[in-house]
């Protein structure tokens, strides 16, 4: 959840990293006494998130700026629509100006790329999710960019579901000990609300997870005929996730095999920021 405290954090330690030792810029060239109005405008298509970011990224630099958020979250846009509008003391609009714009263009970026791979599955079953491939300290922006672009959140960490990995299942096994056993034995330990998910990797090893009783068979790196092999051997028994070899290309075609859950992570790390500027007009 992306909280007022997540935030602050997070805008609190970019603005830090950006003004160390404060704006000399606006402070040399800009009459203190001096305000302005300034318009986020988009220059190419796009999903807004990030407007709550984008409004107190300002009023962190100075309590004194307004911004009025025109575009909600979650919410299509084209090229020249005006996002938002900014007034108040010139000095702290431009000295907030980059670092508004970083996170609003970030997470607007996800939203987008998110938009459009909802789209392609339109008419499935299936939902898009993302993944942990985050960028450090900003993950609860980028989870919540996924959502403002019609998207679902995996899990948000580590200490949220036990997820069984390749490496994880090499460990747990070694000594010859069962799969099965193993699995049953970790799901006996488990709290009643806690989701257990396993990855396999191969077709050869879903009889063994699936006589586990788990919530979640991860299907990795399939190809689509294993796929629909994999949906019908689990047969409901268990949720259908769908990773590897997801873009824009393939994504319809393994919705179409009847998956559950299909898992992105080009969503959070392959990520250009979108295109948007911030006009400033100073008032004196």
């Amino acid at each position: 959840m992306l909280t007022n405290q997540i935030i602050d954090t997070a805008v609190s330690a970019a603005l830090a990293e950006d003004t160390p030792w404060g704006d000399i810029t606006s402070e040399v060239l800009i009459p203190a006494n001096a305000t302005a109005v300034a318009v986020m405008q988009a220059r190419v298509p796009g999903v807004m998130a990030g407007g709550q970011v984008f409004r107190r990224t300002f009023e962190l630099v100075d309590a004194a700026v307004r911004v009025e958020l025109l575009v909600a979250d979650g919410t299509a846009f084209t090229a020249g629509t005006e996002l938002a509008r900014v007034t108040g003391p010139a000095r702290a609009i431009l000295t907030a100006e980059r670092t508004a714009l970083n996170f609003v263009q970030r997470m607007a970026a996800i939203a987008t790329a998110t938009a459009e791979y909802v789209a392609l599955i339109a008419g499935t079953d299936a939902r898009i999710v993302d993944t942990r491939k985050t960028t450090p300290g900003l993950r609860a922006f980028e989870k919540y960019s996924v959502r403002c672009g019609g998207g679902h959140n995996h899990r948000f960490g580590l200490s949220d579901a036990v997820m069984a990995k390749d490496n994880h299942l090499a460990i747990l096994t070694q000594g010859g000990k069962d799969l099965t056993a193993e699995l049953r034995r970790v799901k006996s330990e488990l709290g009643h609300t806690t989701h257990l998910e396993v990855e396999v990797d191969a077709l050869e090893q879903l009889p063994a997870v699936l006589a586990a009783g788990v919530d979640t068979i991860m299907l990795d790196n399939f190809t689509l005929d294993d796929l629909r092999t994999g949906v019908a051997m689990i047969g409901g028994a268990a949720v259908v996730e769908a990773s590897g070899g997801v873009n824009l290309a393939t994504v319809r075609a393994i919705a179409e095999t009847g998956v559950d859950v299909i898992s992105v992570g080009a969503l959070t790390h392959h990520i250009a920021a979108l295109d948007l500027g911030l006009d400033v007009q100073v008032q004196v």
